[in-house]
C-alpha cells in the first residue's frame, strides 16, 4: 500500500448508491479504527448511517483511506454535522485527514449551503479542527469515556 495522497480517489454517495463490498470496507474501516485502535466497545452502526451522505477517500479497490459521514441537520445536531471522521492506518501523516475534511465542508456546504456545521470532536483535535474554522462551544464532556468537545463552524456566505 502507497502513502501518497494523489493515490486517493475521493467519492460522495449516500450507502444505498455503494455496493456491499463498499459498505463492507467503511464500517470495517471505522471498526478497525474506533473499537480496535482507541479500545472503545461502542456501538457504531447507530442507526444514522442509512440517511447519511459518506464522503469516502479510496486508496484502491474497497480500500479505504479516510472517511467521514454528513448528518443531515435536526437528527442528531440542529445543525448539519460532520462525524464518524477517521484516516486508516496506512494514510496517517500525509494529509490525508486534512484532504478528507476540506472534502467533507465542501460536500456539506454543496448539499446544505448556508449553515453553520457542527462537529463532535476528540478533545485532543481541538486544534486540528480549529485550522478549519470550527471554534468549541461546549465544555469537555465524555463520550464513550473519551473526551470530547462540539465545535461549529460559521456558515459561509453563498
Amino acid at each position: 500500500m502507497q502513502n501518497k495522497q494523489t493515490d486517493i480517489i475521493w467519492q460522495c454517495a449516500r450507502l444505498a448508491e455503494l455496493s456491499a463490498a463498499q459498505q463492507y470496507a467503511i464500517f470495517a474501516a471505522r471498526s478497525e479504527v474506533f473499537v480496535v485502535e482507541q479500545n472503545c466497545a461502542f456501538l457504531d452502526m447507530d442507526g444514522l448511517d442509512l440517511d447519511a451522505v459518506h464522503v469516502i477517500g479510496w486508496a484502491g479497490e474497497n480500500t479505504v483511506a479516510a472517511y467521514l459521514r454528513i448528518v443531515a441537520p435536526g437528527i442528531k445536531f440542529a445543525e448539519p454535522s460532520l462525524g464518524r471522521v477517521i484516516t486508516t492506518k496506512g494514510y496517517r501523516g500525509g494529509g490525508a485527514g486534512k484532504t478528507l475534511i476540506a472534502e467533507g465542508i465542501r460536500q456539506l456546504e454543496r448539499i446544505y449551503p448556508g449553515q453553520a456545521i457542527r462537529i463532535g470532536a476528540q478533545a485532543y483535535l481541538e486544534k486540528f479542527y480549529g485550522s478549519f474554522g470550527f471554534k468549541t462551544v461546549t465544555d469537555i464532556y465524555l463520550e464513550d469515556d473519551i473526551p470530547h468537545i462540539d465545535m461549529i463552524r460559521p456558515a459561509t456566505e453563498i
